[in-house]
């Protein structure tokens, strides 16, 4: 790659919308750029780190880099009413109370819950709701810890975007971890614990091992079989594995949780083969398959970013090689900018097609293009013909009710349909699953779509 500036790339520095300038690349970068990264990074959340900038960009063709659109906001994230709105704020130099005004009323028009994350997923102990606690599907239980609330850079797509915006209510979050227990203990049925955010790895092993060490405890009394971490960390700051101060510390973690018979899986997120190309992050790989986890990688599918067949083909032959498992592509969730990421899921179901045609059986581990929308993971099977009509052929790998995983269903045929709130039954005039979530929801039901990142 050219055009590298380098200082130490192992040695961590974070820059956001306040420094952003220190990094000696965006120097070259016209006055056009400088103000998209003001006004787009006013709303969504901006983040990168020195690994990124030094080691994952082409800088000398920053404008189509997937990796610079991956981290850097661009202009085509606003609907273009909305960046209007903040770069007028701007321009008149509004006061800092306007501008995050400004900002929150732009934001709430973005779909920052989806999916009943709000309203359907949050459980109860003793009657109370339990903040940064999820239980969607039956088996997996979500657990947002306090301080794993942020990640070493943020993906401009990401789906968690309010996490990281300040704004009242819109954050999962919990120090709870005797709460957790308890409710782990009282549902059996939950085998499964997935430690989320923001990124769980951004925690050191002293505070990771306070939130785990109580559900590792032999008195615990739940029934966890496995526990998923996941992380953006092999992608964006491999060193948290290998030469940060505590690398050594978090595989012994890793190793004693191994070492209790528990299935340790590090949900990796790989949006592009780049980030698998490092040294670095080959290292890091290798010592956390060392301590006994097993990694499992997964990425919506991006327009702009990594929507080619090549590039999921290459991804999976990759990250087989490096005996990684493959295991979701997903479509691009219904908010914060969607618009600019997404796919069609026509054009999503032809994209996974040439790219599974691509790798051999041991690479087709991988499920999807899936929707992770409120009643489950969609998965679309495909385009066929019945009784004359084309139809979407959709399925279930996940449902609120597990009854309905692995049920195959039928959508009318829409060439621009890019998420399931737009779809419509192909026959009758609804989902067979419609019934029973008017049933649990109410009036609630189908007031955002039809998940959590898993």
């Amino acid at each position: 790659m050219k055009n590298t500036i380098k200082v130490d790339s192992s040695t961590y520095r974070a820059y956001n919308l306040q420094n952003y300038r220190q990094i000696p690349q965006v120097a070259a970068l016209p006055a056009r750029m400088h103000r998209d990264i003001a006004v787009v990074g006013s709303v969504l959340p901006f983040k990168v780190n020195n690994y990124v900038t030094d080691e994952l960009i082409d800088w000398d063709d920053y404008e189509s880099d997937p990796i610079f659109r991956l981290t850097f906001p661009q202009r085509g994230m606003l609907l273009p009413g909305h960046y209007a709105e903040m770069a007028t704020a701007l321009e008149r130099a509004a006061g800092e109370a306007e501008l995050k005004a400004v900002a929150d009323t732009i934001r709430v028009q973005l779909n920052p819950h989806p999916a009943g994350q709000v309203d359907r997923n949050v459980p109860r102990l003793d009657g109370e709701p339990l903040a940064g606690i999820q239980h969607k599907y039956r088996e997996t239980v979500l657990f947002f810890p306090s301080a794993g609330q942020t990640c070493h850079s943020y993906c401009t797509f990401c789906f968690r975007w309010p996490q990281f915006v300040g704004m009242e209510g819109l954050r999962f979050a919990t120090r709870e971890s005797e709460l957790l227990v308890r409710y782990l203990a009282a549902h059996p049925e939950a085998t499964d614990l997935l430690l989320t955010g923001g990124d769980p790895m951004i925690m050191s092993s002293r505070v990771l091992a306070r939130y785990l060490d109580p559900v590792l405890a032999p008195d615990a009394g739940t029934n966890i079989q496995t526990i998923r971490i996941g992380t953006k960390a092999l992608g964006f700051w491999p060193y948290r594995f290998t030469t940060d101060a505590d690398a050594d510390d978090t595989l012994r973690l890793f190793e004693r949780i191994t070492r209790r018979g528990i299935n340790l899986a590090i949900m990796a997120h790989f949006s592009h083969p780049r980030e698998l190309s490092t040294p670095a992050v080959r290292a890091a790989i290798r010592r956390l398959r060392s301590a006994g986890a097993q990694i499992r990688t997964q990425s919506p599918l991006l327009r702009h970013i990594n929507d080619t067949p090549e590039a999921w083909s290459t991804m999976w032959r990759t990250q087989v090689n490096l005996n990684c498992i493959p295991y979701y592509m997903f479509i691009a969730r219904d908010t914060g900018a969607q618009h600019y990421f997404a796919v069609t899921l026509v054009e999503a179901w032809d994209l996974w097609r040439q790219a599974y045609q691509g790798v051999s059986g041991v690479c087709r581990t991988v499920r999807g293009p899936s929707m992770s929308c409120t009643p489950g993971k969609v998965q679309v099977l495909g385009v066929s013909e019945v009784e004359g009509r084309r139809v979407f052929v959709l399925r279930f790998i996940q449902g609120r009710n597990p009854d309905w995983a692995a049920r195959p269903f039928f959508a009318e045929y829409d060439e621009k349909a890019v998420w399931m709130n737009t779809l419509r039954p192909a026959f009758g005039d609804r989902f067979f699953f419609e019934d029973e979530e008017r049933e649990v929801y109410g009036e609630q039901y189908g007031d955002d779509d039809a998940g959590s990142f898993e």
